[in-house]
């Protein structure tokens, strides 16, 4: 095993991790020797004879673990943009040992009484010993050896759980996937769209994981259009099982931690603090929105000339969209090449607002062929870091849009980062790659957690780039997604794919004008999901959930968000962000995405205030805001960048929610 190249740091640029060395059998004997050797070396901070200072105890446990920490931040990438069957085997094995293997050092008594006797006077060391002893009790640190052991048992079975949920979901995208014989049921998609999933002479059209799955808005043939929704909601049937052994164990796990809730606890280290403040905010928006998309349903059954189903959505709306509008989201596709995209519009955006500039690195590889990595310069030319881009979906990624660290940026280890994006778009069989708006729009968000990541300035790992409060975490990467549409950066990558001619400006006009049109189909799909995670969450200990369906129709009905035709953008058997990691994920957080929408409307119109795309508002959110990642209070940085605490008004503008 001296070969595997786990046991070693990368000797590639910025460390990028030597992928085309890496072979599946590498993986457990490496996660063996990284956990063995970090309780090792946990074991030697909590038997230190020493007085118990902050370099010998925080900074040491900040040290420790590097084995185990390059295999698993390879391998969980890994999981999550190409899992083979041997990958998910491993997945089924090791993820349970990880889980005790954190259990192990976080309830370590030895350890723990020597945390609580560190002390400081650096802010920066005082902030990160803080973070740890929260950490510590939040895992349970200060329960009973009895209370402890019960712990331990209710973390494995929970992990256990939630890697049969993913898995399950992964299958299901392939397994439930709508297959057609007759090419005609497939009229609305493109040539290019139909030849990409021709498959021995049958169609089969993969689910990706939301409910409303984009070609509903394209297929003109009424029954495919049933056909596709049914198989989107009714997949993975087992997970709905599995979520309400999760949610219940979730709820003992948090009355034994102390907290009368899952979402009580979950909540408790975040911006929000407290369920109440989710539930206020939450509760301000859920009748503007229902609201808002029965005045939408209304003009689509018009349009539609019969009362319309939610299959019939997203197709209906494209065509009001062209009546009201004249704009129809198609025609904007052959102005969005993804190559373009990226490189004159993300790239050119980042460029413009922080000096950086792009390289291609040909000489570097990834772990599939579909992967680029890009060199990241500072305005003087100095190294920034890496950034690796994977946009294409394969039957072996899940779904969704995300950003990861593969090296995260420290002075402690004097580590650059090395972060990557995935997307889920369509490859074609050939030719090339044409976007839609909404895909435009992720590149952009998720470049935005790549910028939190690559800008990170701060000493230690645990506080290194998107290490913040879960509901801070989409601030940055929400207003990044405003340069797709700034008008110098929009005319810079919008071009037709084959003549090169910019997008004509009164499409553009009519793109902005129908803007707002559908936004209460957005925020009640949203909104739906938000509140039935927190449902979910909200279970005390030794409640019972008989039937998970019954319960989900029961918990939008209360919450105020029920309407038939628009249903939550995950329903619960493919709720991949609160079902598919067993104690973390976004379970009771899925609501970040729209606390963060509040700062980041702010934020949108300071920039705006301020001349938009210039180097001094760039330079000005770098160093308020992305540099300083969790080394300080969160809403303390958007204070000192915004001036004031924020506001809701912004953002129910934006989605068309003011009276």
């Amino acid at each position: 095993m001296a070969e595997n190249p786990f046991f070693a740091p990368s000797t590639l640029p910025y460390k990028l991790p030597p992928f085309a060395e890496i072979r599946e059998e590498h993986y457990l004997p490496a996660f063996e020797r990284g956990m063995a050797d970090q309780l090792r070396e946990v074991q030697e901070i909590a038997d230190n004879p020493e007085p118990a200072t902050f370099a010998n105890t925080i900074e040491a446990l900040e040290r420790s673990g590097q084995i185990l920490k390059r295999t698993a931040t390879v391998f969980m990438s890994i999981a999550s943009s190409d899992a083979t069957d041997g990958i998910r085997e491993i997945e089924t094995e090791v993820y349970p040992k990880l889980t005790k293997h954190a259990d192990a050092i976080h309830l370590n008594r030895p350890l723990y009484a020597r945390i609580r006797q560190v002390a400081t006077d650096d802010p920066e060391e005082a902030w990160l010993l803080e973070k740890y002893r929260v950490d510590f009790v939040r895992a349970g640190a200060d329960l009973s050896e009895t209370e402890q052991e019960r712990l331990r048992e209710l973390n494995e079975e929970l992990t256990r759980l939630a890697t049969a949920f993913a898995q399950n979901l992964l299958t299901a995208s392939t397994s439930s996937a709508l297959v057609v014989d007759d090419v005609t049921l497939l009229d609305g998609l493109s040539e290019s769209a139909i030849k990409s999933i021709e498959k021995d002479g049958r169609y089969v059209l993969p689910l990706l994981n939301f409910t409303n799955q984009p070609a509903l808005a394209e297929l003109t043939d009424r029954e495919t259009r049933r056909r596709l929704y049914e198989l989107s909601v009714d997949r993975a049937p087992e997970n709905f099982e599995l979520a309400v052994r999760m949610a219940t164990l979730r709820a003992e796990r948090a009355a034994l931690l102390g907290y009368p809730s899952h979402a009580a606890y979950s909540v408790a280290d975040q911006t929000a603090k407290t369920t109440d403040a989710v539930e206020e905010m939450l509760g301000k928006l859920a009748g503007p929105a229902v609201a808002n998309a029965r005045r939408e349903a209304e003009a689509l059954s018009e349009q539609a000339g019969f009362p319309i189903e939610p299959w019939d959505w997203s197709f209906y709306a494209e065509k009001v969209r062209k009546a009201r509008y004249d704009f129809d989201g198609a025609e904007l596709r052959p102005y969005f090449e993804l190559d373009r995209v990226l490189r004159d519009g993300v790239f050119h955006a980042a460029g413009e607002l922080y000096g950086i500039t792009f390289a291609e690195r040909d000489d570097l590889t990834g772990y599939h062929p579909d992967v680029r990595v890009f060199e990241v310069s500072e305005a003087d030319g100095s190294p920034l870091g890496l950034f690796v881009f994977d946009p294409y979906a394969r039957p072996t990624k899940r779904g969704g849009a995300w950003m990861n660290n593969l090296v995260d940026q420290s002075h402690l280890f004097g580590e650059r980062p090395v972060v990557m994006n995935n997307l889920n778009i369509t490859k074609p069989a050939e030719g090339p790659t044409l976007l839609t708006f909404d895909e435009v729009v992720t590149a952009f968000h998720e470049f935005g957690h790549a910028l939190h990541g690559l800008f990170s300035d701060v000493r230690f790992p645990r506080v290194s780039g998107t290490e913040v409060p879960r509901d801070f975490v989409e601030y940055p990467s929400q207003v990044n997604e405003m340069w797709a549409t700034w008008p110098s950066v929009l005319a810079n990558f919008a071009r037709h794919h084959e003549t090169g001619e910019p997008v004509p400006a009164e499409l553009l006009e009519k793109m902005r004008a129908a803007e707002k049109f559908n936004q209460g189909f957005a925020t009640v799909e949203y909104l739906a999901a938000a509140l039935l995670d927190w449902a979910w969450h909200k279970l005390a200990a030794g409640e019972v959930v008989e039937d998970a369906r019954a319960f989900e129709q029961a918990a939008l009905e209360r919450a105020g968000i029920a309407f038939e035709l628009v249903g939550p953008r995950y329903r619960t058997n493919y709720f991949a962000h609160i079902f598919s990691s067993g104690v973390g994920g976004y379970s009771a957080g899925y609501y970040s995405y729209i606390w963060s929408e509040v700062l980041d409307a702010e934020s949108v119109e300071w920039f705006k205030e301020n001349g938009g795309l210039r180097r001094e508002n760039g330079d000005r959110f770098r160093s308020a805001l992305l540099a300083v990642g969790g080394s300080r209070d969160a809403m303390d940085a958007f204070r000192d960048f915004r001036g004031r605490d924020p506001r809701i008004e912004p953002l129910l503008e934006r989605r068309g929610l003011l009276a």
